[in-house]
């Protein structure tokens, strides 16, 4: 099974610090909008993305279809395929997609230790 891109999801309270922190670690801007309170920071292949008031806990994030640097990835498993193997493995998903859809969605679970996962298909 192929999950895509990794990244850490991470829910902070002050955004602008917690920048200047990671950049002082090596990472650097790689998109978002820190006036919308999110921003994703990258460091070689080490992805973080930086949230602030939108979720409560940190999220271990997979983005079928795109490589570490958000580029499209020409063979990759659809997220609805992630899910019906995820389902007959008996994981048990906390959010699910339509599985007649097509295109982006998103598949939420929690691991054993209650860590969130988000599965987050973009196109």
């Amino acid at each position: 099974m192929k999950l895509g891109a990794f990244s850490i999801s991470l829910a902070v309270k002050d955004i602008h610090k917690s920048k200047e922190f990671y950049e002082k670690l090596g990472f650097s801007y790689k998109g978002g909008n820190i006036e919308q309170n999110w921003i994703v920071l990258k460091n070689e292949n080490a992805v973080i993305g930086l949230f602030q008031g939108m979720f409560e806990d940190n999220i271990i994030t997979f983005n079928p279809g795109w490589d570490s640097n958000a580029q499209n990835l020409e063979d990759f498993d659809d997220i609805r395929t992630i899910q019906d193997h995820l389902k007959k493995n008996g994981v048990k998903l906390t959010g699910e997609t339509d599985e007649k859809s097509t295109g982006p969605a998103h598949v939420t679970l929690k691991d054993p230790d209650g860590n969130n996962i988000l599965i987050d298909q973009h196109r």
